[in-house]
C-alpha cells in the first residue's frame, strides 16, 4: 500500500476518533504520531519538532499569564466594576457581556467564562433575571471575543503557527480583528435582543453546592465602604455578602438594616460563599484581624484550606480565641461554615462538631493541624490579591504590546513575561505548570507533525485535487462558504484546534489548485473553527450547561441562529478585506 493511501486512512481514522471521542483527543493525537513514526512516514526529528515550536511555547505561556491575571483578581475586578456602574438590569447584562467579549480577546475563553460565571449568576439573581437567560450568552460572548486577536483562542494561535510550514506568513496580532470585531459586534446584538427570547427562564443550580461561610472583616482606613450605608455599599447586590452583625468598639449591632452607615474600624460579620469572601477581602479595603496578627503573606507559600471539626476536638464548645487556636497552630481562621444559620460574629461562636473552618497558613502549619481537624479541600488557587494587579497587567500588557507591534516575536515576549511573573512571585512554579492545558499542547504538537507528513507524502495534493474538482463550479465565494460550513460542522463533535488543523491544509491546497489566494480561506477556516455554538461540547459552553440547567436542544436553538449570523458577517467581510 502506497504512503498516500496509508496516510489518508490514518486521516479518516483520526477524524472518526476525534468526532466520537472514544479516546481523549490528546491520546488520539499521540497514537496518530506513533503510527506515523512506526510506519516510517515521518522522521523522528520532524515528528517531535512540534513540541518545541513557537506555537506550543506561546500557548503554554499564555495559559500561565492568564492564571497570573486570575490570581491578581483583574478579571473579577472588571466584572464587579461594570456591575456597580450599570443603571438597570438590561444595562448590567449588556455591559457584562461586552466586557466578557473584550477580556476574552486576550485571555482563554474557558478561563474568562469560569471567572465571570459566579459574578454573572449572582448579579442576575439580584437583578431579578433568571440566570439561564444570561449564562449561555456569557459563554457565547467569550467565544465571540476570541476571534478578535491571534491570542484570543488557542485555535487562532495553532492556525498562525501552522501557516509558515505551508509557505504563508503567520497571522498578524490584530489581523483577525477586521472580521472578528464585526462578528463579535453583530453576535453581541443577537445575544442582547434575540437570545433572551429563545432561552428558557429557569433558576440556576450554581449556588446549591456552595457553603455559606461566616467571616469577620474589618474596614481599613481609606476603604470605599467607609461612610456608605449598607445599601449604598452594594455588599449584597454586587458582592454577594450578607452583613449579619457589626462590631463598633465594645458595641455589637446584630442584623443591621440597609440604612446602617459603615465607619472605618468597624468589624463586619459577613456571610457568603468562599469566592465572594475572598474577592471582597481583596477589593473592598477590608481585612481579617486573625490573618493580620499572624502576618501570613510575603513571598512564603500560603495555603488556603477547608477543614471540618471532628468529634473529640479540643475546639468543641469553645471559641477560637478561648482555644488559642492561632497561637497553638500558627494558622488563621478566615471564616466558619455551620449548617444552621447564625447572626453571631465569628469571634463569639463556640465551635461545634461538623463546623467547617476556612484556614490560611503555611504548608507546614496546615499539615500539622492534628487529628481533630480533617482537610476537605484546598482552595489556595482561589485567593485573589489586587495589590498584584498592576504588576500582572503590566506584564501581560507589555507582552501583548511588544508582540503585537513586532518589537519582539510573540513567543519571546510571552516567555519573558512568564519568567518575570515567576521571579516576582505572581504565581508559583507548581501553579504555573498546573495552569497549562497539557492535552491542548499535546494535540497541537502532534497535529503539526501530522500536517508535515500530509504535505511530504503528497496526500494533501491528492485530496485537494479531488476536492477542487468538485468545488470549482462554486467559484471563490462558494468555496469559502463550503469550507466555512464544513469547518463549523467538524467543530461540533471534535475540538476546535483539531478541526482547524484538519481543514487548514485542505483550504490552502484547494485554493492553490484553483488559482485563488489562500489567505481569505485560511481566515474563513479560522473564524469558523473558533465559533462553536450549536452544541454544548465547547468547554465554555460545558461550564454553563449544568449551572444553567439547560437541555441540549437549548444550545441547538440559540446557537444555530448565532452561527448563521457569524456566517453571514464573515461572508460579507472576508472577501472585502482579503480579496480572492
Amino acid at each position: 500500500m502506497d504512503p498516500v493511501t496509508i496516510l489518508l486512512l490514518l486521516f479518516a481514522l483520526a477524524l472518526l476518533l476525534f468526532a466520537t471521542e472514544w479516546l481523549p483527543v490528546d491520546v488520539t493525537a499521540l497514537l496518530l504520531l506513533g503510527a506515523l513514526l512506526a510506519l516510517g512516514l515521518l522522521a523522528p526529528k520532524e515528528a517531535f519538532a512540534g513540541f518545541g515550536s513557537d506555537t506550543v511555547l506561546t500557548l503554554a505561556s499564555l495559559f500561565v499569564l492568564t492564571r497570573v491575571l486570575l490570581r491578581a483578581g483583574v478579571i473579577e475586578w472588571v466584572g464587579v466594576t461594570l456591575a456597580r456602574r450599570a443603571r438597570n438590569a438590561a444595562g448590567m447584562v449588556r455591559g457584562m457581556l461586552s466586557a466578557v467579549a473584550g477580556v476574552s480577546a486576550f485571555t482563554s475563553n474557558t478561563a474568562t467564562t469560569a471567572v465571570f460565571l459566579p459574578v454573572v449568576t449572582g448579579l442576575a439573581r439580584r437583578a431579578g433575571i433568571a440566570p439561564s437567560r444570561v449564562l449561555m450568552p456569557l459563554a457565547y460572548a467569550s467565544i465571540l471575543g476570541g476571534t478578535i486577536t491571534v491570542i484570543g483562542t488557542s485555535t487562532n494561535l495553532v492556525v498562525s503557527g501552522a501557516l509558515p510550514a505551508a509557505g504563508l506568513p503567520p497571522l498578524g496580532f490584530f489581523e483577525l480583528a477586521w472580521v472578528g470585531v464585526p462578528v463579535a459586534a453583530v453576535g453581541l446584538l443577537y445575544l442582547f435582543f434575540v437570545a433572551p427570547r429563545l432561552l428558557p427562564a429557569q433558576d440556576a443550580a450554581i449556588e446549591e453546592s456552595l457553603r455559606a461561610y461566616l467571616a469577620d472583616l474589618t474596614v481599613a482606613p481609606g476603604s470605599p465602604l467607609a461612610g456608605q450605608t449598607l445599601r449604598e455599599s452594594g455588599l449584597g447586590r454586587d458582592h454577594g455578602l450578607t452583613v449579619v452583625a457589626v462590631r463598633r468598639g465594645d458595641q455589637t449591632i446584630y442584623a443591621p438594616g440597609p440604612a446602617f452607615a459603615v465607619e472605618e474600624g468597624d468589624t463586619l460579620a459577613v456571610e457568603g460563599p468562599t469566592d465572594r469572601i475572598l474577592t471582597g477581602k481583596s477589593t473592598l479595603g477590608v481585612f481579617s484581624k486573625s490573618e493580620q496578627k499572624l502576618q501570613v503573606g510575603g513571598v512564603a507559600p500560603v495555603r488556603l484550606v477547608e477543614a471540618v471539626v471532628l468529634p473529640g476536638s479540643i475546639l468543641i464548645g469553645r471559641t477560637l480565641r478561648e482555644a488559642r487556636f492561632r497561637e497553638r497552630h500558627g494558622v488563621s481562621v478566615l471564616a466558619l461554615h455551620r449548617r444552621a444559620r447564625t447572626v453571631e460574629r465569628l469571634g463569639n461562636l463556640r465551635v461545634h462538631v461538623g463546623d467547617v473552618l476556612l484556614i490560611q497558613g503555611t504548608p507546614e502549619r496546615v499539615a500539622g493541624l492534628g487529628d481533630h481537624l480533617t482537610l476537605l479541600g484546598d482552595l489556595t488557587e482561589e485567593q485573589r490579591d489586587l495589590r498584584k494587579a498592576p504588576l500582572a497587567l503590566l506584564l501581560f500588557g507589555g507582552a501583548v504590546l511588544t508582540g503585537g507591534l513586532g518589537l519582539l516575536p510573540l513567543s519571546v515576549a510571552v516567555v519573558i513575561a512568564v519568567a518575570l511573573a515567576l521571579a516576582l512571585h505572581l504565581v508559583t512554579p507548581e501553579e504555573a505548570y498546573r495552569s497549562v492545558e497539557w492535552p491542548v499542547i499535546v494535540l497541537v504538537a502532534c497535529m503539526l507533525a501530522f500536517g508535515s507528513a500530509f504535505e511530504d507524502t503528497g496526500a494533501a495534493r491528492v485530496l485537494t485535487t479531488a476536492i477542487s474538482g468538485v468545488l470549482e463550479p462554486l467559484g471563490p465565494h462558494g468555496l469559502l462558504a463550503a469550507l466555512f460550513t464544513v469547518t463549523v460542522a467538524l467543530t461540533q463533535p471534535m475540538s476546535n484546534q483539531a478541526a482547524a488543523l484538519v481543514m487548514l491544509p485542505l483550504a490552502i491546497g484547494t485554493a492553490g489548485a484553483l488559482g485563488y489566494d489562500p489567505r481569505p480561506f485560511v481566515i474563513g477556516v479560522t473564524v469558523a473553527a473558533s465559533n462553536s455554538f450549536i452544541t454544548p461540547l465547547e468547554p465554555s459552553c460545558m461550564l454553563v450547561y449544568g449551572p444553567g440547567r439547560y437541555r441540549f436542544l437549548d444550545f441547538v436553538r440559540v446557537g444555530s441562529g448565532l452561527t448563521v449570523v457569524t456566517f453571514v458577517v464573515a461572508m460579507l467581510v472576508i472577501p472585502r478585506v482579503w480579496p480572492f
